[in-house]
């Protein structure tokens, strides 16, 4: 069974997660800095392909009143050119996911500096650990 790809997606850098071959546990994978559209999307062409995914979860961010606002309309910009590239697309609700992934290198006792490069991608793991978890109650 292909993995699925969990995406942490900002205007600077993207977080990334990968789920364990059964499609059961997320875990970061690493950060890529952003380029543009084209060169964005290829790099995730490759990268699927490297680790064998064809899922890719995004989280969506909202409005604390639920609702989605500029960022979110940027995110569903950059799905759709993943989308024209072959992907498979879900969301996830992302709101406080970088809150609970700072909460989470703190209990680890990460330092600063190593937090600002890992959190992204712990964001990333959090997302997509709540769409494995949610595709079970379904």
């Amino acid at each position: 069974m292909p993995r699925i790809l969990g995406l942490d997606v900002g205007d600077v850098r993207i977080g990334i997660a990968q789920s364990d071959l059964g499609r059961r546990i997320a875990s970061p994978h690493s950060v890529y800095r952003r380029v543009g559209y084209g060169p964005d999307t290829e790099h995730f062409v490759r990268l699927a392909k490297e680790l064998d995914a064809n899922l890719l979860v995004l989280g969506l961010p909202k409005n604390m009143d639920g609702t989605e606002g500029f960022q979110a309309h940027k995110v569903r910009d950059f799905a759709q050119k993943l989308q024209e590239a072959g992907f498979e697309v879900a969301y996830v609700d992302e709101r406080l996911t970088t809150v609970s992934a700072e909460r989470t290198l703190l209990e680890g006792n990460v330092r600063r500096d190593r937090r600002r490069e890992k959190i992204d991608a712990v964001a990333a793991a959090l997302i997509l650990q709540q769409y494995l978890d949610g595709r079970g109650k379904q």
